[in-house]
């Protein structure tokens, strides 16, 4: 990997107390663009100078742009349960899919605690499931009657992230934001991702509007009447 000396240097100057260090994203996965940052999953009982347990913070070093995460223990078991919670496991991922730069026992001592977590996949209860399908009800029906084109593009827009997200979780697949979103459902089904997405790409309402119901109809249909939130 080309990056541990840089990272070792920044490391040196920002964070030297830092127990782990794991850099994760594509500077892990050698798929870097021009714009890309570096993302470091740091942990440390003695990271911060004050009482902190927590610090997500970006800095420019020696012409890269850092994206740090930062965690005491503790910190850390905070901000992991609540990724755990939204379906959006961020921290736990770099833990367990990153490079490590520093203290690998440490790391393997964490991550036999909160890689079974991950493994296990999200659970969503009837509760949850029952509010995103009324949600997508409800986005469909705008949707459908949409006569303005940038509504409808808006629309078009939540609709596939709400059901992209449905499909994941229906199947106890995390999900992600932006454009984790469709990189998660094509690893998970790529001819459903070509399903979904193909007629909004094309702008084909209709279409897609139909494989929005296909999909809807899979985690039980419509919902509307006697929903109580």
């Amino acid at each position: 990997m080309d990056f541990v000396d840089i990272i070792e240097r920044f490391l040196a100057e920002r964070f030297p107390r830092a127990e782990v260090a794991i850099v994760a994203g594509s500077t892990a996965r050698a798929t870097r663009t021009s714009t890309s940052d570096i993302d470091l999953l740091l942990l440390g009982e003695n990271l911060f100078d004050d009482d902190r347990e927590s610090l997500a913070a970006t800095y420019r070093f020696a012409g890269e742009v850092f994206e740090v995460f930062a965690y005491t223990e503790r910190g850390f078991t905070t901000w992991a349960e609540r990724g755990l919670a939204q379906y959006r496991p961020v921290i736990v991922q770099m833990l367990r899919d990153g490079i490590t730069v520093r203290g690998a026992a440490e790391r393997e001592r964490f991550r036999s605690v909160w890689e079974p977590r991950y493994v296990g996949g999200p659970v969503m209860d009837m509760a949850e499931l029952d509010f995103r399908r009324y949600v997508i009800t409800d986005v469909l029906d705008d949707f459908t009657d949409a006569s303005d084109p940038l509504e409808r593009r808006v629309l078009a827009a939540l609709l596939f992230e709400r059901v992209a997200e449905l499909i994941l979780l229906t199947n106890r697949r995390w999900i992600g934001s932006g454009k984790y979103l469709p990189r998660r459902l094509r690893e998970f089904d790529a001819d459903r991702a070509r399903l979904l997405s193909a007629p909004l790409l094309a702008d084909d309402h209709a279409l897609f509007a139909r494989r929005i119901a296909d999909e809807l109809d899979r985690a039980g249909g419509r919902l509307q009447e006697g929903f109580e939130r």
